[in-house]
This record gives C-alpha cells, sequence and structure tokens, in this order.
C-alpha cells in the first residue's frame, strides 16, 4: 500500500502563497488518484483538489478555483499544490490522499483514498 507524507504547510499573510507538497512511496504511483483535502477547527474535512497521475486531469472545489493549482511529478512520485491569494478562511490542516483505483477525471469523495498522509498546517493571518 502507498504511503504519502505532505511538507510545506506554514504561516503565511492573506494575499500570499504557498506550496504543499506530498511524497508517496510504493510501486504504479503513475496509475494512483491523488487528492487533497483540508479540515479547519470545528469543521467537517472537505475537498480541495484531485488530479489523476496518469493524464493529468486536475479538479478543484470552488471555494479554491483559480487559486489553487495542481501538479503532478511522475518521475519524483510527488503531487503539489500551489496556492495563492490565500485568504484566512483557507487556513487549515491540508491532507495528501492517494487512491489505487483510476479515476478518469479523478475524486472527489474521500471514501475512494485508501491512504492519507499525517497532515499539514497553513494558517493564512488577516
Amino acid at each position: 500500500q502507498v504511503q504519502v507524507a505532505e511538507s510545506g504547510g506554514g504561516l503565511v499573510q492573506a494575499g500570499g502563497s504557498l506550496r504543499l507538497s506530498c511524497v508517496a512511496s510504493g510501486r504504479s504511483f503513475s496509475s494512483y488518484t491523488m487528492g487533497w483535502f483540508r479540515q479547519a477547527p470545528g469543521k467537517e474535512r472537505e475537498f480541495v483538489a484531485t488530479i489523476s497521475m496518469s493524464s493529468g486531469f486536475t479538479r478543484y472545489a470552488d471555494s479554491v478555483k483559480g487559486r489553487f493549482t495542481s501538479s503532478r511529478d511522475n518521475a519524483k512520485n510527488t503531487v503539489y499544490l500551489e496556492m495563492n491569494s490565500l485568504k484566512p478562511e483557507d487556513t487549515a490542516v491540508y491532507y495528501c490522499a492517494a487512491a489505487r483505483q483510476w479515476f478518469l477525471r479523478g475524486t472527489q469523495n474521500p471514501s475512494d483514498y485508501d491512504s492519507w498522509g499525517q497532515g499539514t498546517q497553513v494558517t493564512v493571518s488577516s
């Protein structure tokens, strides 16, 4: 089973940028579907973005569309989440997740993901 680990979180002012990285271990990573989720204090975990490692197809939550971009580097078994124009409401723990099943257009359903990282804190100050 693939294992994933996120990094790159931190404290940034509103309007700033951060790039999260997610490194995966295991075979056949190029056939996986990867996802980004976040959980703010007192709220449920919510979908942020998904990317198909084979096609590069991406899909985003409406709340981050146009500001966040997910990309992949299959050679490095790594996916990225570039976050721009950050807002205080983006403050949350961000999680990377991996799904063994291939989804043509990715998936925003947390139940479809088999492996989760420990999360990385992103704090946006106003």
